[in-house]
């Protein structure tokens, strides 16, 4: 099943109203309800390109308080891609869709052109810039969306105590079974194709895994699973968070996203050929993407682990690690390189980012990640960090263990053993890499990354006042 087309809601008579809706620069999603009327009208426009007119702090604004840099004096333009609409299925009568923020005010061409901080733009940015590249790249993106059914938020009570795919956690008839039920169908009926869903380890905690998309068309997506979330858990008298960790004593939640790639290069592909470092894994355009990655992915991760919160989650021996690393089918790394089941060929493969949660923004946390590797698909250097498929975590690894694994690696031995590279291990560390990152700082775009960094600043701040109860009442209540 697609998405709503504009004929769909033209002859569509259930269909009263459309949520227009956006996400900010701190992963607030925002919407403004217009009767199907009024919007069939605005779509007839012949002086702008179909949209409405929005204040420029909105993609600033955290809880009423304007970062640096945003005022609301000026306005912006924010124009329709109809591409986006779909039903919401979880508000009967209502249609949504995305847009993109444009300067209000048209250039000499008559263009009215995009703002560089509108983050929707920023990730169609780069998909085009990577399709343009000599590797001509593609990409896939599929998320695993973890999330928490409460009762309470004050305090946190789990919907029940059962644990990862426990039956119990779901008995017919009982809220939690219909709440997840609910939240899955209304996300197929909307178009976003769901794989599966099941509980998860920590007490009330289940886990929504939807298909590959485009970029784009998979943060669209996301935002989408995660309004039917909140809608759906709602309607059934629930309160649904993605807050990276609410029971500090449990497992965390997390969006793990999935990414692969192809290259449209014309024959002879040299960039589907086997790698040279890790012949029989990796292409070589899948090497020099994963070289880039774990490069910048110290910087990447001021946008995929936004919060504080965020980093309670990572552990040196859970949840990706705390080590630059990558390895086969290692849960504890990361990045993961994925198979299908019985095929070890390259093709058949994607990468597991595990350093992403709910509280970063769809567009942000894949255009990063998108980013990252553009880099290194541009420069073409090959990844030297080994497949590590070993069961100690590479966190508990001596050094000469880790230097030997290098060596091994297609060509290494002539290099300087590679020492261990830690991540960020708290929210300050990773804004300070993505201040220093200069390489990433422009793939991203130097006006987005200045003003990002502002707003995720004034979050920081907001978030975290009061005492331990509240801070995490209102991540919850937020995220």
């Amino acid at each position: 099943m697609t998405g709503l087309t504009l004929h769909e809601l033209q002859i569509d008579d259930t269909i009263e109203y459309v949520r227009v809706q956006w996400v900010d620069l701190h992963n607030t999603i925002r919407f403004r309800v217009l009767t199907r009327e009024y919007f069939l009208h605005l779509l007839q426009s012949a002086k702008f390109p179909p949209g409405i007119s929005i204040t420029k702090s909105v993609l600033g604004l955290v809880f009423l308080t304007c970062a640096p840099g945003f005022g609301a004096v000026d306005e912006y333009l924010y124009a329709f891609d109809l591409a986006s609409l779909r039903r919401c299925a979880y508000a009967p009568g209502h249609a949504a869709l995305l847009g993109t923020f444009l300067e209000k005010h048209p250039g000499p061409n008559g263009i009215y052109p995009p703002t560089p901080l509108c983050p929707r733009t920023n990730l169609a940015r780069l998909t085009a810039l990577a399709a343009q590249s000599p590797a001509r790249a593609s990409f896939l993106v599929g998320v695993e969306t973890e999330l928490i059914l409460l009762t309470s938020t004050n305090p946190l009570v789990p919907v029940n105590t059962a644990g990862w795919s426990n039956s119990t956690a779901t008995p017919s008839g009982s809220v939690a079974a219909r709440a997840i039920q609910d939240i899955a169908s209304a996300c197929t009926r909307a178009g976003v194709e769901v794989l599966m869903y099941h509980s998860e380890a920590t007490p009330g905690q289940y886990e929504i895994v939807t298909g590959p998309m485009t970029p784009l068309e998979a943060a669209d997506a996301l935002v989408h699973t995660r309004e039917a979330i909140y809608n759906v858990s709602a309607s059934h008298g629930l309160r649904a968070t993605l807050a990276p960790r609410p029971f500090p004593h449990l497992c965390g939640s997390a969006a793990h996203t999935h990414v692969s790639m192809r290259s449209g290069h014309a024959s002879p592909n040299i960039y589907e050929a086997p790698s040279t470092t890790h012949p029989g894994t990796l292409t070589h355009l899948q090497a020099s993407f994963l070289k880039g990655l774990l490069d910048h992915l110290p910087a990447a991760l001021a946008f995929t682990l936004p919060t504080r919160a965020s980093y309670a989650r990572m552990g040196a021996r859970r949840a990706g690690g705390t080590y630059v690393a990558w390895g086969a089918e290692n849960r504890e790394v990361p990045v993961r390189l994925c198979r299908l089941p019985g095929n070890a060929a390259a093709c058949d493969t994607n990468f597991e980012f595990k350093s992403v949660d709910g509280t970063s923004s769809p567009y942000l946390a894949i255009g990063a990640i998108i980013a990252a590797g553009l880099i290194g698909t541009r420069a073409g250097e090959e990844v030297r960090e080994p497949n590590y498929v070993g069961e100690t975590p590479v966190g508990a690894l001596g050094e000469e263990e880790w230097a030997g694994l290098c060596a091994q690696v297609g060509g290494a031995q002539s290099e300087e053993p590679r020492v261990r590279r830690r991540l960020p291990l708290d929210l300050g560390a990773a804004r300070a890499a993505l201040v220093d990152d200069a390489a990433f700082r422009e793939a991203m775009g130097p006006e987005l990354v200045d003003a990002y960094l502002g707003v995720n600043l004034t979050l920081d701040d907001l978030l975290n006042e009061g005492t331990e109860a509240e801070i995490v009442t209102r991540l919850v209540e937020n995220f």
